[in-house]
């Protein structure tokens, strides 16, 4: 516990040193003024423990009991106060934000587990990114999207109900992949490689040509692996494929069904119904869950997620 709780620690004063050296920087580089600035830095370095704690598991598990959906109401409103001078306030979109951490702390103390219940929980989180539920809650300033600081808050308010309340097996949800998820994640990528440029050229999704510079490789591999890869092999297998497998399927259908369910909810990027998309995230969900199986844990998934979704930023035209 010691080192654990000097793990997140270290993790907290080092990312709030680099997340506020970032914004500070940012913001003078885009003429960003003080006033919309630094209100937008503090949301993001509110945030920041609450995502962080969710990654450590003897940190995350002080958090359950009978207090976990108080504490998730004031971690998704901290953030949209903290922002406040900002933005346009609004009372409404404040009791939205308490009203979906109500709605996801006390899910499993209202309804019973069951398939059903499960599924119902997948839903609503899937619901609330897909149908833009923070973009009017989070507006753009100065063309910040803010909407993504409401992705944060919705990752760590998921991780914690599903581990603390519906206390899924461990899934390995965390920041840093070990030897054996590097090796897998690596050698998935390697498969998928292949099959995913065939699929991407050959259903026109992109075409070869100029994309980020080579040198924010690494940025954009860390970035997505901390952040969208981290929430994405989480909820489709960590916990999809895993109850799934619970509800009597064989291996092999679970990682299929959780792969073609990855595809569909890539249906809406870039306009409805985007089929085209899904077939290769569909693809690449199946490689992701394979390095999964292997590893016996999520971590090798981002590893090959993430690979994937850098040379897409890196030698492909969007």
């Amino acid at each position: 516990m010691a080192r654990t709780l000097g793990g997140f620690r270290a993790a907290l004063w080092v990312g709030w040193i680099a997340l506020g050296v970032a914004g500070l920087g940012y913001a003078r580089l885009k003429g960003i003024p003080n006033w919309a600035a630094l209100p937008i830095l503090a949301a993001f370095l509110i945030e920041y423990p609450f995502y962080l704690v969710a990654g450590f598991a003897a940190m995350r598990e002080r958090l359950g009991g009978p207090a976990l959906p108080a504490f998730l109401v004031v971690s998704a409103t901290l953030p949209y106060l903290a922002a406040a001078p900002a933005i346009d306030f609004r009372w409404m979109a404040l009791a939205q934000l308490a009203a979906l951490a109500l709605a996801l702390g006390l899910w499993y103390r209202v309804l019973p587990v069951s398939a059903l219940t499960d599924l119902g929980f997948l839903a609503l989180v899937a619901s609330v990114y897909l149908f833009k539920f923070f973009d009017p809650i989070y507006p753009q300033v100065f063309k910040i999207r803010l909407s993504f600081l409401g992705h944060l808050t919705l990752i760590h308010l998921g991780v914690l109900v599903l581990t603390l309340e519906r206390r899924i097996h461990e899934t390995g949800y965390g920041f840093w992949p070990g030897w054996r998820d590097w090796r897998s994640g690596v050698v998935n990528y390697l498969y998928f490689l292949p099959v995913g440029a065939a699929l991407a050229l050959g259903l026109h999704v992109v075409h070869p040509g100029a994309g980020a510079p080579l040198w924010l490789a690494p940025a954009i591999f860390f970035g997505m692996l901390w952040t969208v890869v981290l929430s994405e092999e989480f909820l489709f297998r960590g916990v999809l494929q895993e109850w799934l497998e619970e509800w009597t399927c064989p291996r092999w259908a679970a990682l299929a069904l959780a792969s073609l369910a990855f595809g569909a909810v890539h249906l809406w990027f870039r306009g409805f119904p985007n089929w085209r998309w899904a077939l290769l995230t569909a693809a690449l969900g199946w490689f992701c869950g394979r390095a999964r199986n292997q590893a016996g844990d999520i971590r090798a998934g981002m590893v090959t997620h993430a690979l994937a979704i850098a040379t897409w930023m890196g030698f492909f035209a969007r």
